[in-house]
């Protein structure tokens, strides 16, 4: 079995432990009477002003909502059952889906399916009910799970964006069964981070998740696996978790990350990872001190074993990338915090053909690489 192995070093305490699942200044001033006057009309002019600010934003959210929400599904089903004074309860999950084809493909996160005991359903916006749900496979690195409705016709797919076009600071829209109530419920927000990793727990253990957007839209039990999209309508990163410890903070994954899954999927019918067969260490300026990297970006190809960081035989070996090269593009992406190594490969599908800027003893080379599929 191949497997593409990722490290990232990092000295700041950047991982919080996760479940899967205007400051107001007051001041007083003195004035006299006919100052008072002006500065009340002034006030009356910018209130006014908010207030019309206030309710074009709600405008768009709403027409947001009104756009996506066809797209959105309820994903419920039964986790087993719990025996507690004689009585037995059956448990449910519940989370959300994204329409991704016309014929009922879904992708939702891997963790709204941890415990099911096999039977999911899905529920559209209009109440519609299918019971006949079959799990297409999983990708474990992203936290991400396939769905196919069987026997849905002339469903509504949704639009992806680009997430690489996301700012922080930039309002977005989540859409979710919050809270396991079978409806779509529609929350707002910022971008207030990106490229950030999280240490995800569940009853099943906890994984690490790289590369994230941080938001205050609120993100609640059951959103999981819903779109985060822009004022467009687009789908730019599929929510995932919201921080235990912290309010007003979320995380959702860029929906760049699986774009060469959705496209297998939809065209398939099956999960197919891109390969490129090396091990690597995200830069960071501690790594580069470390390791006496004259670049503070990039994805430098290291086995802290004796063994060669570069798989033999893989696509990497073939193009010519050596052990301690430093993969500082993907086509003409740069590899950094934001946009890891990983996560730039997984928006292709096997077999497609990118160009990697690789540096090499202070020289800087292009290699072109055919994507293999990595076996899990």
């Amino acid at each position: 079995m191949k497997k593409e192995n990722t490290t990232s070093r990092s000295t700041g305490k950047t991982a919080a432990a996760i479940f899967l699942c205007f400051i107001a200044s007051f001041f007083g001033s003195w004035l006299f009477l006919a100052t008072g006057i002006v500065k009340q009309d002034a006030s009356q002019t910018i209130n006014n002003n908010r207030e019309n600010i206030v309710l074009q934003e709600g405008e768009v959210v709403a027409e947001v909502a009104k756009k996506v929400s066809p797209s959105v599904v309820s994903i419920v089903g039964q986790s087993g059952s719990n025996v507690s004074n004689g009585l037995i309860s059956q448990q449910e999950i519940a989370g959300t889906g994204i329409i991704i084809s016309e014929n009922g493909y879904v992708v939702t996160n891997r963790h709204v399916l941890e415990g099911s005991s096999g039977k999911v359903s899905a529920i559209l916006s209009d109440g519609t009910r299918y019971n006949n749900v079959k799990e297409v496979g999983e990708d474990p690195l992203n936290d991400i799970a396939f769905l196919r409705i069987e026997g849905a016709k002339d469903l509504t797919p949704v639009r992806l964006g680009d997430s690489r076009n996301v700012d922080i600071g930039q309002q977005v829209v989540a859409i979710g069964n919050a809270l396991g109530q079978f409806k779509n419920t529609v929350t707002s927000g910022i971008i207030s981070g990106i490229g950030r990793p999280i240490v995800a727990g569940s009853s099943e253990g906890q994984e690490r998740l790289e590369g994230l957007f941080q938001t205050d839209a609120a993100i609640n039990p059951g959103n999981s696996g819903g779109p985060l999209t822009n004022l467009a309508g687009e789908v730019i990163g599929i929510n995932t978790a919201v921080a235990q410890d912290a309010e007003g903070i979320g995380f959702a994954i860029p929906i760049n990350m699986i774009k060469g899954l959705v496209k297998g999927v939809v065209e398939s019918g099956e999960i197919k990872r891109p390969y490129l067969g090396v091990q690597y260490i995200s830069i960071t300026p501690d790594v580069a001190e470390e390791f006496g990297l004259n670049v503070k970006r990039g994805a430098f190809v290291y086995n802290a074993n004796s063994n060669s960081a570069v798989v033999s035989g893989g696509p990497a070996a073939k193009a010519g990338i050596r052990n301690r090269d430093i993969i500082t593009k993907v086509n003409d992406t740069l590899v950094n915090e934001r946009n890891n190594l990983a996560g730039l490969l997984s928006e292709f599908a096997p077999g497609g053909k990118i160009n990697l800027t690789v540096l090499r003893d202070g020289q800087q080379r292009t290699l072109k690489v055919e994507l293999g599929r990595l076996n899990q």
